[in-house]
């Protein structure tokens, strides 16, 4: 006679409610950040062809979502600007009239207990599309850490919460935190964008903030895609510098790094969900091919899982509008 399993694990699958109980991860919209393209003009509400449900705003569109994002329990937006005007600094990035600046104020008007993170970048302010100071065709690193630190500073005093760099530059966050404490914003947060890899997920992000380099591409100082050791030093060294949240970016083809950071550091940690991976579900869902609505939540908990404590994701809106609706039917 045939033996009896001893353990039977399905016992703790058959009923939804016991699968609820015995859940080791879990998702909730205050995992969530979700990122915005904030443009000048008015009414501006422009569709981005490769992120569907993307839209570049104009800062009363941007206040709109914001009011929205909050009454979802969205604890915070990612800001992203486009200049209506580029040259080769990127000097708009840290005018007091800068595209982020003026719409961080508009946010902080009227949303006050939402949260403003902002990127600190030049790439989508340099007339070349690259994140730093660019001499006879190369990206200087020393260079561009003043004018990163310059804008950071002027986001603050725009009144953003916590500021993220994402140039790739070595010795950034030091030089951010230094002059955050020196302008008297030693409270304010920095979020790394620690492990940032030279991914071609980035493609309709390139769209989205008119970023693409004008020449060569940014694998001189994103990392290499083979590296996770690499990826370990480089949060060690944001850590040292003054990082109070770190990033790995993307998520999914790098779940392996988020984990063993979360193991490493045990420090609040980021993952960026990108445009690429959001395209991606969304194309496939439009075709038939995925249920979008399930894999969605499938990646974002997958996500989770690996260790992420928060989630940047352009799917932020549809996820939490999704738990609420659960939420009721239950």
């Amino acid at each position: 006679m045939m033996a009896h399993p001893l353990f039977r694990p399905r016992r703790l699958r058959e009923k939804a409610l016991v699968r609820k109980l015995v859940r080791e991860t879990t998702l909730a919209a205050d995992d969530l950040i979700y990122p915005a393209f904030v443009v000048d003009g008015r009414a501006v509400r422009e569709p981005i062809g490769s992120m569907p449900g993307q839209f570049h705003l104009s800062i009363d569109e941007l206040v709109k979502e914001a009011k929205d994002i909050a009454g979802m329990g969205i604890p915070g937006l990612l800001l992203f600007g486009l200049p209506a005007e580029k040259d080769p600094r990127g000097s708009e990035a840290w005018a007091d009239d800068g595209i982020v600046q003026r719409a961080v104020r508009a946010v902080k008007d009227t949303v006050p207990d939402l949260l403003v993170i902002t990127d600190v970048c030049l790439c989508e302010y340099t007339s070349h599309g690259h994140c730093g100071v660019v001499e006879d065709g190369t990206v200087k690193n020393d260079p561009t850490l003043e004018l990163l630190a310059r804008v950071a500073v002027s986001h603050v005093e725009a009144g953003a919460d916590l500021v993220a760099p994402s140039d790739m530059m070595d010795g950034r966050v030091a030089a951010i935190r230094e002059a955050l404490d020196d302008a008297n914003y030693a409270e304010t947060p920095i979020m790394a964008y620690s492990a940032k890899y030279a991914s071609v997920f980035y493609g309709p992000f390139r769209e989205a903030a008119d970023s693409a380099p004008q020449f060569g591409d940014r694998r001189g100082y994103q990392m290499d895609p083979a590296n996770a050791v690499e990826a370990l030093r480089e949060i060690a060294l944001d850590v040292d510098e003054g990082a109070d949240i770190v990033m790995v970016k993307p998520a999914l083809p790098y779940l392996d790094v988020i984990s063993r950071a979360k193991a490493e550091f045990g420090l609040p940690l980021a993952a960026y969900s990108v445009s690429g991976e959001y395209a991606m579900i969304k194309a496939a869902g439009r075709l038939g091919w995925l249920d979008e609505e399930r894999a969605m939540m499938e990646t974002m908990i997958s996500i989770r899982r690996a260790g992420a404590d928060i989630v940047i994701t352009y799917f932020a809106r549809d996820i939490a509008r999704l738990l609420e609706q659960n939420r009721h039917l239950r």
